[in-house]
């Protein structure tokens, strides 16, 4: 028989050039049965169910008439009309006979499958697998069904039948019109794969890039007990790992972030008549646990890495762990369909106009009224339109946020007129936020209860240009575009880095032309992302403020060991950064808390004294080896030894901050030395902070014991000229172009050039002031470091300016 006649074809019989035969998703799997196992990609076995056997089953029960008939004059716009005409012809297919040399061979697939894996009728998956599905600019997945735990013959027969009838889903026909598919030139295959008992392991999804900037070093990994259904969908929000790639093969830990999710269901195998699957509520202590290990997210990566090779490009992938084996699967793949077609020149940017946002809190810009996990970068505006059943779709109007508990693809034909999204579940691979970056309009999921905060009707901003986390605003908040084109664009010879604080958003920045990071403030990670002063980590049991003590336990659900808490959430915000730029190198500050910004980390009070200027008090090297703070230090040299040591990014330097004279620096070495971080072992390169005159006055003692300088150029306008940078009363006089200043710095490169030693800058100085950026390049500086929003503007400044002192 013709191979194109078949109607049944086995995994080991599909390459990827069978996607008009078989679909995306049974060509994907044959391609990795037949060509990734030999490298150590498990695939579970399986057939398909040709499109030439749907195409001969509408043709035996004269179905191909009765859905052109039906879908004449559609308009998808129109939500009733659309559910009427899709559930007219669901309804036709499921009433078909099944032609009988066509269900014979089906079963008798169905008993070989079964022989083979030792069963008398094996549980299946049984998927959908349309011939355009997964083709770039066009993500089919999820757009028809896919029935879980299918035992037995008459099962078996009913699943495939459903898996036809989905194919006209309102969703699918309404994704085909919008991507300019002929209705009646799509055709169906359906998968029959041996399940993966992942009811007693885990499951989800990973791409093998990072889905919201499109950066192509990682590869993201979202996991959640059970079934992986849950996770496809947004049903709950899954723990999400970070693996970096260029690290994977050498690194002792390549995952370089991880974070917990609330996994609240689990989908597992049910015995009640009618249905295979159920969700059960998760045990608390495992909620508080990763469903997998970072070895398992390691293999993962690998075989994801593995995958992407073969076919050259992004993919997108579905695994499962069956906990009775013991055994990972990979159970499905598929290109990735959005950043494939990313214009990687063009760099966008919003930026949202108002104060910090702990003024806005106090409602003078707009009242925060829910937060979540943040997709994409994008900022929308429009009314509310809260909706908790999927029958009351056909109220929402164009242009309006939509807010609900989940969505699934019944509701896209309304998600692609919606000016945002905003969900009380759901993780950044959930169905939300796929469609949502596919129709570039923002996302905020994973809220919790923002059905309950916001009203229908209500006015909204909804932003994710402002990192990880998403908000939700009341109101309309100002905000801009900024577009660059970057083809163009060449590098200075002065090296331009960025000042980094946020780790979420370095993907982001890692884009923009740049030499690497200039500094990086490891305050950002600790205020936002451990929020805890590090010694009430390590004296939890003797706290007394018992609020705090609360929250403390709360943030580290999950972390018997306080102390391991604080290392881990600082090792992977440094490392995220290092990531972002490598090979570039990144130059880590130490903490530079003053007393009474410590004090306001959950637990400080206890143990931060009361000074009357903090600004050139207790701060910086005085701390790290006093005895009363070097513990604490020590958990910040725990986190760089596990960046560099443990995932392998090299690239990380680290910086003292406000060190005042060299014996200082000496005892700050000493003690670093003690927690295992030795200046010149494994090539661990020292700068410090040139903020102080005493620093430029003794630059040459200063030299013989650091590897490179960083200018501070806002204290040492403040301690050079004697001015408080915070008093209005004297702000007049403060300038960093002041000639007190600009000698200072000056004689500062020379000195460290002659002992051939680096000399950076950070801050907004050269940003603000193009003649105070002349200066420093005709001074002779090595790098610049700027905010991100600078770099760009900065960066044109400065060419021209070498371009002038060429001539």
């Amino acid at each position: 028989m013709n191979r194109n006649q078949k109607h049944i074809l086995k995994f080991g019989e599909i390459t990827i050039k069978d996607v008009p035969l078989v679909g995306g998703k049974n060509a994907s799997l044959g391609e990795m049965y037949q060509k990734l196992q030999s490298q150590g990609v498990p695939v579970p076995n399986g057939f398909a169910v040709t499109a030439t056997a749907y195409r001969d089953f509408l043709k035996f029960n004269k179905l191909d008439q009765t859905i052109r008939g039906v879908l004449k004059g559609l308009n998808t716009r129109n939500v009733r009309s659309l559910a009427s005409k899709g559930a007219k012809i669901r309804s036709s297919i499921l009433e078909g006979k099944m032609p009988e040399a066509l269900e014979r061979e089906i079963l008798e697939s169905y008993g070989q499958l079964s022989r083979t894996e030792g069963a008398a009728e094996l549980d299946v998956a049984v998927r959908s697998s349309a011939t355009a599905e997964d083709l770039p600019g066009a993500s089919f997945a999820g757009q028809q069904e896919t029935y879980l735990n299918i035992r037995g013959r008459t099962a078996l027969l009913d699943a495939v039948k459903k898996c036809f009838a989905s194919l006209f889903t309102d969703r699918a026909i309404s994704y085909r019109v919008d991507q300019g598919f002929d209705q009646t030139r799509i055709y169906l295959s359906v998968t029959v794969q041996r399940m993966v008992r992942s009811d007693f392991g885990a499951s989800g999804v990973m791409f093998t890039l990072d889905t919201d900037s499109g950066f192509r070093d990682v590869v993201l990994i979202n996991a959640a007990y059970g079934l992986g259904e849950n996770v496809v969908k947004g049903v709950v929000n899954p723990d999400e790992f970070l693996v970096f790639k260029p690290t994977l093969a050498k690194a002792k830990s390549p995952v370089i972030s991880k974070n917990l999710g609330s996994k609240h269901l689990k989908m597992i195998y049910s015995s009640s008549p009618g249905r295979s699957t159920k969700n059960v509520e998760v045990a608390e202590a495992d909620r508080n646990r990763f469903a997998i290990t970072d070895g398992q997210a390691a293999t993962l990566a690998r075989w994801g890495v593995i995958i992407e090779q073969h076919y050259g490009k992004p993919m997108d992938m579905e695994w499962a762990y069956d906990g009775r084996i013991k055994k990972l699967f990979i159970v499905q793949a598929r290109p990735e369909t959005i950043h494939a077609l990313v214009n990687p020149w063009s760099y966008e940017e919003y930026l949202i106009e108002r104060p910090k946002i702990s003024r806005i809190r106090s409602g003078l810009a707009g009242k925060v009224l829910a937060e979540g996990v943040a997709v994409g970068s994008k900022i929308g505006v429009g009314k509310a339109r809260v909706i908790l059943d999927a029958s009351k779709i056909a109220e929402f109007k164009p242009g309006e946020v939509l807010v609900t508990e989940i969505t699934d693809p019944d509701w896209e034909p309304i998600m692609k007129i919606a000016s945002a999204i905003v969900t009380n579940s759901g993780g950044r691979t959930s169905h939300a936020a796929i469609v949502s970056r596919e129709i570039g309009i923002p996302a905020v999921v994973g809220t919790g209860a923002a059905t309950k905060q916001i009203r229908t009707g209500q006015l909204v901003t909804v932003s994710c240009a402002e990192g990880e986390t998403g908000r939700v605003y009341e109101g309309k908040i100002k905000y801009r575009l900024r577009q660059v084109n970057l083809k163009s664009f060449r590098k200075p010879k002065t090296k331009i880095m960025m000042n980094v604080g946020d780790p979420v958003a370095a993907f982001d920045f890692s884009f923009v032309p740049n030499s690497g990071v200039g500094l990086a403030r490891e305050e950002f990670i600790i205020n936002d992302y451990i929020k805890v002063h590090p010694l009430a980590l390590m004296n939890f049991s003797r706290l007394k403020d018992k609020k705090a003590k609360s929250q403390i336990q709360a943030l580290t659900a999950g972390y018997p060991d306080k102390q391991k808490f604080f290392v881990d959430k600082l090792a992977y915000g440094i490392a995220r950064i290092a990531a972002a730029f490598y090979p570039n190198d990144v130059i880590l500050r130490f903490s530079d808390f003053k007393t009474n910004e410590y004090a306001t980390l959950l637990g400080g009070e206890q143990f931060e004294p009361k000074e009357a200027n903090p600004m050139i008090g207790w701060r910086g090297a005085s701390r790290y080896y006093d005895p009363k703070f070097k513990p604490a230090f020590g958990l910040e040299c725990r986190a760089v030894k596990k960046v560099r040591e443990e995932m392998g990014l090299v690239n990380l330097k680290v910086m003292v901050p406000f060190c005042r004279t060299p014996e200082e620096g000496k005892k700050v070495l000493e003690t670093m030395r003690q927690f295992g971080l030795s200046r010149g072992q494994k090539g661990l390169e020292v700068y410090v902070m040139a903020e102080i005159p005493s620093n430029v006055v003794d630059a040459a003692n200063f030299c013989k014991l650091f590897d490179g300088f960083s200018i501070g150029s806002n204290d040492l306008t403040q301690l050079a000229l004697g001015v408080d940078r915070d008093s209005d009363l004297v702000a007049h006089i403060y300038d960093e172009r002041n000639v007190t200043v600009t000698r200072l710095i000056a004689e500062l490169i020379k000195v460290a050039h002659k002992y051939k030693r680096k000399v950076g800058i950070c801050g907004q100085g050269p940003s603000d002031h193009p003649d105070f950026a002349q200066f420093l390049v005709r001074a002779g500086i090595d790098s610049i470091s700027l905010n991100p929003d600078s770099v760009l503007k900065t960066t044109l400044k400065i060419l021209e300016m070498e371009k002038r002192m060429r001539r």
